[in-house]
């Protein structure tokens, strides 16, 4: 039997229509559409569904609209096959804002509680750093160290020393970057001169996981104080940590912290690997985690699971 763990994507995975098709097919999708619609007092699924793109790629409404898919496509495979996330999973993990969807898919949030930490987490990351001050790129060609001599190289100019850090590890020699744009813009021609294949600018609003998102991590804690968490059905792997999480007050603590570190997805990948994980499921919109495990850990099997016929494949698997 395949050893497997569930794993949740994060920004950038979004796309119009997300949902939609799930939504027509399924009554347990379009129940967490609507609550999350409810928590959140705005028709996000509408949203999700039609567009426009320029109001999706808001932060504060990918976020959540994320959490949502992905809970819709777990609810679904769920009740269509008769079983709960323990029967079919040993661990679970989320890129970035995947772990949340991580944690409510493993029942340490609730669905709600959820989706309104992400509303609040998106728009005091949109809050952090004045629009154009911060910039992210992504180094191909480059590993984890590497990235990090060219970030302290590139930290000092002539504004005095700035902030850039590796902000996502995705494996495969895909490191992206976060900080003061000037200096992102410095590490980024830095790159290409020490021989990194690609290195270019993202088209984000913020800065993600970098020091400069303090402001948002400090939001965050207050609101995941209060904020009630339980202990995962199975262990979530954090972020920051890239190990085994299932203390409630230990998670709490991880996702603070992760607001303003590196998001280490190449280790999470090949710790669920060391753990004896040699079957992925990517539940949710797109397939770039699917993409990143295959270069990561390319003996273990990974499938992506969004839409109706996907759902259905994958169950075939399950059962």
């Amino acid at each position: 039997m395949p050893v497997r763990a569930f794993v949740f994507p994060g920004q950038g995975s979004q796309f119009v229509g997300m949902g939609r098709d799930l939504a027509a097919a399924f009554a347990p999708a379009r129940e967490v559409f609507q609550e999350v619609d409810e928590v959140l007092r705005q028709r996000l699924s509408k949203l999700m569904f039609e567009g426009p793109a320029e109001d999706l790629t808001l932060t504060a409404n990918t976020q959540p609209a994320l959490l949502a898919l992905s809970l819709a496509v777990l609810r679904v495979m769920e009740r269509e096959g008769g079983f709960v996330l323990a029967d079919k999973a040993v661990l679970v993990a989320g890129h970035s804002l995947g772990e949340y969807s991580a944690l409510a898919a493993a029942s340490a949030l609730s669905l709600a509680d959820a989706a309104r930490l992400l509303r609040l987490r998106g728009e005091a990351m949109q809050r952090a750093v004045p629009a154009g001050e911060g910039a992210m790129a992504a180094l191909i060609g480059v590993d984890l160290a590497q990235a990090q001599e060219i970030c302290a190289a590139a930290a000092d100019g002539p504004e005095g020393h700035q902030v850039v850090e590796p902000a996502n590890d995705n494996g495969g020699g895909q490191v992206v970057i976060s900080g003061h744009r000037a200096a992102v813009e410095r590490a980024v021609e830095l790159a290409k001169a020490r021989g990194a294949k690609r290195a270019m600018l993202l088209p984000v609003s913020a800065p993600f996981h970098c020091a400069l998102m303090a402001p948002a991590a400090t939001a965050m804690a207050a609101a995941l104080a209060e904020a009630v968490l339980a202990p995962p059905q199975v262990p979530v792997i954090a972020n920051v940590t890239a190990a085994k999480a299932t203390d409630p007050a230990a998670i709490r603590d991880l996702l603070v912290r992760q607001v303003t570190g590196t998001v280490r997805w190449s280790e999470s990948v090949q710790a669920m690997a060391a753990m004896g994980v040699d079957s992925f499921m990517e539940l949710g919109a797109g397939k770039v985690l699917t993409g990143l495990i295959r270069r990561i850990q390319p003996e273990a099997s990974s499938l992506a699971v969004g839409s109706p016929a996907e759902i259905e494949a994958a169950l075939k698997s399950l059962l």
